[in-house]
């Protein structure tokens, strides 16, 4: 092409980004499902393989369907390396366990996904790594925690499931002060409402199951970092632990990324107008939605992201049985744990994603007995409310 693609424009990257065409020109990239290359002289595999001619040799280490998801990713994100992994916590664990070692520091919000908890409260314990968790939203906690032995930050903002918001420019200048990387999973805001490396962030994680896919079909992740941090840390990781994503799920992911804009522009338009109808409905406890002006972080949010994003999260009054109640009444939305999905999906985080947290855990960061997390999909705001508001009534709301 005759233009740097890092010089177009985001939905020409989110279209045209990483096209890798065969000698057959077809407009649908190929998948190749290989599990290795030939080569046509043994002097190629041994230049390959030390890293000294361009070229595929295994698919474990590398593969033209998942480089075109991971060229793509890099330039919608602004990233030097992209590397694509088998799921989102794949991409989490190895974003960490890369570059810590026993003796080191990791700092991070407590608000967190209930398998990241695992792997800073259990996992990394193992290994000789201290952990600290704090208040994600309190300047004050960070600067106390983060100190000269801290290695690593990690976190999530907007939170998952209470929708918390961290001040990601402060935190990164305090990490980086005391000589520490910021790992950032982003996967509520999406590559298209924030791009935390413009605010400091030195590692960006996704869970590509999400949004990126964005209609329930595959699993998939990815890290985004500079060259030093790659070639330093991630790359041997990856290369000798195998967390690698298929070749078909690479290209799923990738399609996906063309209608990326599209989905979540209309996601955030109508998460909007059903948290609006959500939060006039006087029976519920607690309405959360960044987008609105009454979350206790709307200016942050709207600081950080260009909209509020797909997710509201609500407490209903009853706990567990009234919240169960709702969610059994429901005809359109559907009860699933997922999120970022083209059909509206909503789950109680409680009894599913956080489940394994104590009562006293859940009530630090806000997630009560009543607590459901409603991810917007791309049906029409109309029916949805009306979904909601038949459910709301047979739990009595």
């Amino acid at each position: 092409m005759a233009r740097d693609p890092s010089s177009w424009g985001l939905q020409t990257k989110l279209i045209r980004g990483g096209v890798k065409r065969s000698e057959l020109g077809e407009t649908a990239e190929a998948i190749f499902t290989t599990s290795g290359f030939r080569y046509d002289r043994a002097e190629i595999a041994e230049a390959r393989f030390a890293g000294k001619a361009e070229g595929f040799t295994y698919s474990r280490l590398s593969n033209p369907s998942v480089a075109m998801f991971e060229e793509r990713m890099a330039l919608i994100e602004g990233a030097p390396v992209a590397r694509a992994t088998a799921t989102g916590m794949a991409a989490v664990s190895a974003a960490l366990l890369c570059q810590l070692s026993a003796g080191d520091h990791l700092v991070a919000a407590r608000a967190l996904f209930g398998s990241c908890r695992y792997i800073i409260e259990e996992l990394l314990p193992r290994y000789g790594v201290s952990t600290t968790l704090v208040d994600g939203t309190d300047n004050a906690a960070w600067e106390r925690a983060i100190t000269a032995q801290t290695s690593a930050v990690f976190l999530e903002t907007p939170a998952n499931p209470t929708l918390e918001i961290t001040d990601l420019v402060h935190v990164c200048g305090l990490a980086h002060a005391a000589g520490a990387r910021v790992v950032i999973d982003n996967v509520f805001a999406t590559p298209i409402l924030q791009k935390p490396r413009e605010m400091g962030a030195d590692v960006v994680v996704y869970s590509a199951t999400k949004h990126i896919d964005g209609q329930g079909r595959v699993m998939g992740g990815c890290i985004l970092c500079d060259e030093d941090f790659f070639t330093d840390h991630l790359n041997q990781f990856l290369r000798h632990t195998g967390p690698t994503l298929s070749p078909f799920n690479a290209w799923v992911l990738y399609k996906g990324l063309e209608t990326l804009e599209l989905r979540i522009t209309r996601m955030c338009a109508t998460a909007a107008v059903l948290a609006d109808y959500l939060a006039q409905k006087p029976a519920l406890a607690r309405v959360l939605y960044p987008g609105r002006k009454d979350h206790p972080q709307h200016g942050l949010a709207m600081k950080q992201m260009s909209a509020g994003g797909s997710v509201i999260t609500f407490d209903v009054p009853g706990g567990r049985e009234q919240a169960f109640a709702l969610l059994d009444s429901l005809e359109l939305i559907d009860i699933s744990n997922n999120l970022g999905d083209a059909k509206t999906l909503i789950t109680h985080p409680a009894s599913t994603t956080h489940q394994r947290l104590s009562l006293e855990e859940r009530e630090q960061v806000g997630i009560g007995a009543g607590t459901v997390r409603l991810s917007v999909g791309l049906e029409n705001a109309e029916d949805l409310i009306d979904d909601l508001e038949q459910a709301c009534a047979k739990a009595s709301l």
